[in-house]
């Protein structure tokens, strides 16, 4: 089964996405997400320059050797615009082989290891009393799991709190917004915030935080053992994690799980946090981790260890990563949970799909492949349209602070 054929799709539906599409001379397409937010073009022109020349001709059905080939063939290995180009055709491949085969990806992988894949909803609000009610809102919806972001007082933008309710997108202008930031009054704010929630809504739900890695690793085990009587399903992306061992220290003071590896792009950026059990759950995606392929040998080393998969899933990965995801997720056999933002009805409607929310949990389908596709003509009425996410600067004297 020969690649005759593969091309880049660039288009805007609410917000930017960048698609690979390839053909084969057997009629079959496979369509891979290859998002970067805010250096989108980026991985456009890393595909279309580098990528796509190498692909005609060749097997569409070694996809590991294609994978090798991309991965080691480039010298420059790993970083996220390298290995978002390897997860597109990495993800095309595996929807190509799986619609060869007349099957839905998941059965490629070894079939289901559960009937559903729970999901986390993103609730969010300008202050405590309306992150409560859009998080009794998800509660309604269904939802077991739920993320709580809220508004700080005294800065006038943190990161999770949007304008809408449903939908959050960040990359909210032509060049980067500055928001304010402080430490001080986010950690006096946000125990309270969950005391409040947990008031209300009891212990029967899951409660998640994304802390964005604005904390340094002692404030964030300070924040962790403060969380600890709200039983939290983890806390996010506490620090950076550019040095693995920062979570050691943040280990020491607290037993809320913790959860990292939105911005990882391969099993080296984890290693270490796996190994030493510094962390309960792995974020990594199969966008930004080099795709299906790869993401797997993520999951098997953290299986060795008793830590869970818990896949990014924000809204600038495109419905076709949610798609592999959720094939991945139904597998792989130390899941822990899948984040679930929703898409707006511009981008469902260019990307039709076929899994669905019922319940708490979402569901892959039968489809043969990921169940995934692209509209192309609708998506050319979407054009490009330049966007960035913000800054943060501290509120006291300006310096540039981790968003």
């Amino acid at each position: 089964m020969k690649i005759t054929n593969a091309r880049v799709i660039v288009c805007s539906p609410g917000r930017n996405f960048v698609t690979l599409k390839i053909e084969t001379d057997q009629g079959l397409t496979g369509i891979g997400d290859a998002t970067l937010n805010g250096r989108e073009l980026a991985v456009a022109a890393y595909l279309s320059e580098h990528v796509v020349p190498c692909l005609i001709g060749r097997d569409a059905q070694q996809i590991e050797d294609i994978w090798q080939y991309l991965y080691k063939g480039a010298y420059w290995r790993r970083g996220p615009v390298t290995m978002s180009a390897i997860a597109a055709v990495d993800t095309a491949l595996w929807d190509i082989k799986a619609k060869a085969a007349g099957l839905p990806l998941y059965q490629l992988l070894g079939g289901k290891s559960r009937t559903g894949v729970m999901v986390y909803g993103h609730a969010n609000g300008s202050d405590i009393e309306h992150t409560l009610d859009e998080v009794l809102r998800y509660a309604e919806a269904g939802y077991k799991a739920i993320r709580a972001q809220s508004g700080v007082p005294g800065l006038e933008k943190v990161y999770g709190v949007g304008k809408g309710t449903l939908f959050y997108e960040p990359a909210d202008a032509d060049l980067p917004s500055e928001h304010d930031w402080s430490s001080e009054k986010y950690l006096r704010h946000t125990p309270r915030l969950f005391e409040r929630i947990r008031e209300k809504l009891g212990f029967e739900h899951h409660l998640l935080h994304d802390v964005h890695h604005r904390l340094t690793p002692i404030e964030a085990g300070r924040l962790g053992k403060a969380l600890e009587p709200f039983q939290l399903f983890w806390m996010e992306d506490a620090t950076p994690a550019e040095n693995q061992q920062a979570f050691r220290l943040i280990r020491q003071h607290t037993t809320t799980p913790l959860a990292v590896g939105e911005v990882f792009n391969t099993i080296w950026d984890c290693k270490e946090l796996i190994e030493n059990q510094l962390i309960d759950y792995i974020r990594s995606t199969v966008v930004h981790a080099g795709g299906i392929t790869h993401l797997r040998r993520i999951a098997d080393l953290a299986a060795l260890y008793q830590v869970r998969t818990g896949c990014h899933g924000a809204t600038d990965l495109s419905p076709a990563c949610m798609g592999a995801a959720l094939h991945f997720d139904i597998w792989v056999p130390n899941f822990g949970i899948q984040e679930y933002m929703r898409h707006t009805e511009e981008t469902d409607a260019v990307f039709p799909h076929s899994y669905h929310f019922a319940d708490g949990m979402l569901y892959p389908g039968e489809t043969p492949g990921h169940g995934v596709e692209i509209d192309e003509a609708l998506a050319a009425k979407y054009p490009y349209q330049r966007a960035y996410l913000p800054v943060n600067r501290l509120q006291h004297d300006g310096t540039l602070h981790s968003w």
